[in-house]
C-alpha cells in the first residue's frame, strides 16, 4: 500500500464517522423545533376543521416522539393512524399492539395532519367533541380518551402536560381571539320552511297527502312507515328513496320525518339564503327542511362530512 495512502486512511475513516454522527444528530428534532415547524399547519387545520391546534400539536408530539419515531420518519405518519378498511393509499408495516400492523403512509407530514383532522370529523364516535369550546383543551383531551382514540389510561394527562409545558393553548386563543375582534357579518334569521308553508301536491292512492317543497315532492312519515312500504305505495324502488333522502339502509324512519320521493335540488329556494342551527338539529335535518342535497350543503359551507355544527351557527342554504 502506498505510504501516503496509509497515512490518510485513518483520517478519512475518522472524518466519515464524524459526518455520520453529525448527520444522525442533525436529523433528530427537538420538541421546540417540532412546534415551530408544524404550528402553522395545526392552526390551518383548526380553522378548517374546528379542532384545537393545541390538541393536534400535542397529539403529534406524543404520537410521533416530536417527529422522531420510525413511523413519522419512514411514513410521515405523525398520529399513529392505522390503515382501516377505508384506506386506499400507501401502507407501512411495523410491530405495534400486534406484529406487522398496517399503518397509513403519506407523501408528506402535512398530509398526515389533514388526515388526522378528517379522521376525527368523519367518525361518529368523535361527534360530541365538537360541542366543546375550541379553547377548552382539557375537555378535548379527556373527550378523546372517552371516544377511544388511545388505550393508554393516562392519555388525557399526557396531552395536557405537553400543552401546558409548551404553552400550546396560545395557538387556540391567539388566532380565534383576533378573529373575534373583527366585525363578522351575520344575517338576521327570517322565515324558514315548515310543513304549513309547503304546497299541497295532491293525494296518494291510499289517501296520503303529498307536499311540494323546493319544487320536489315529499311526504310526512307516519308511525310504522318504512322505506319499503313507502316505495310500494308510490311504485318506486326502495333504493331510490334511500338515495333521494341520503340515508343508509340501517336508518329507521321516525313519525314526522320528511321523506322525498324524488332527487332534491342543489340549493334551497331563492327566498331562503341562511339558516341558524337550532337545538337538536343536524345538517341532514337542515338539508331535508330546505329540500336540498346534503353534499351541496356541505360544499357551499366548506364543511367536512360527518361534522356536528353547534347551535346558533349560520349555515348558507343558497
Amino acid at each position: 500500500m502506498n505510504l501516503k495512502l496509509q497515512k490518510t486512511t485513518p483520517f478519512i475513516f475518522t472524518l466519515v464517522l464524524l459526518l455520520v454522527a453529525l448527520t444522525g444528530s442533525a436529523q433528530r428534532m427537538t420538541t421546540e423545533e417540532y412546534i415551530n415547524h408544524y404550528k402553522d399547519v395545526a392552526i390551518k387545520k383548526m380553522k378548517e376543521f374546528k379542532i384545537p391546534a393545541s390538541i393536534t400539536l400535542a397529539q403529534g408530539i406524543l404520537e410521533s416522539g416530536s417527529g422522531n419515531s420510525r413511523l413519522a420518519r419512514k411514513a410521515n405518519n405523525h398520529f399513529g393512524i392505522k390503515c382501516h378498511k377505508d384506506w386506499h393509499g400507501k401502507k407501512f408495516y411495523m410491530d405495534d399492539d400486534e406484529k406487522h400492523e398496517c399503518f397509513r403512509k403519506y407523501p408528506k407530514a402535512a398530509d398526515s395532519y389533514r388526515d388526522h383532522s378528517r379522521f376525527l370529523t368523519q367518525r361518529e364516535r368523535y361527534t360530541f367533541l365538537f360541542q366543546y369550546d375550541i379553547t377548552d383543551y382539557k375537555k378535548w383531551a379527556y373527550g378523546l380518551k372517552k371516544a377511544g382514540y388511545a388505550t393508554n389510561p393516562r392519555y388525557p394527562q399526557l396531552l395536557i402536560k405537553i400543552i401546558e409545558k409548551y404553552h400550546l393553548n396560545q395557538y387556540d386563543k391567539e388566532k380565534f381571539g383576533k378573529q373575534k375582534k373583527k366585525k363578522v357579518k351575520t344575517h338576521k334569521e327570517g322565515a324558514i320552511p315548515t310543513i304549513a308553508t309547503f304546497k299541497h301536491g295532491g293525494n296518494s292512492p291510499t289517501g296520503r297527502k303529498l307536499f311540494i317543497n323546493n319544487k320536489r315532492k315529499l311526504i310526512v312519515a307516519r308511525q310504522g312507515d318504512t322505506y319499503e312500504k313507502i316505495a310500494a305505495e308510490f311504485e318506486i324502488y326502495s333504493w331510490q328513496l334511500y338515495k333521494y333522502n341520503e340515508v343508509s339502509r340501517k336508518h329507521k324512519i321516525v313519525a314526522g320525518e320528511l321523506i322525498y320521493l324524488e332527487k332534491k335540488k342543489a340549493r334551497a329556494d331563492k327566498k331562503y339564503k341562511y339558516h341558524h342551527v337550532r337545538e337538536g338539529e343536524s345538517l341532514h335535518d337542515i338539508a331535508q327542511l330546505y329540500g336540498m342535497r346534503m353534499s351541496k350543503l356541505l360544499k357551499i359551507n366548506n364543511l367536512p362530512k360527518g361534522i356536528s355544527v353547534p347551535v346558533g351557527t349560520e349555515i348558507r342554504v343558497r
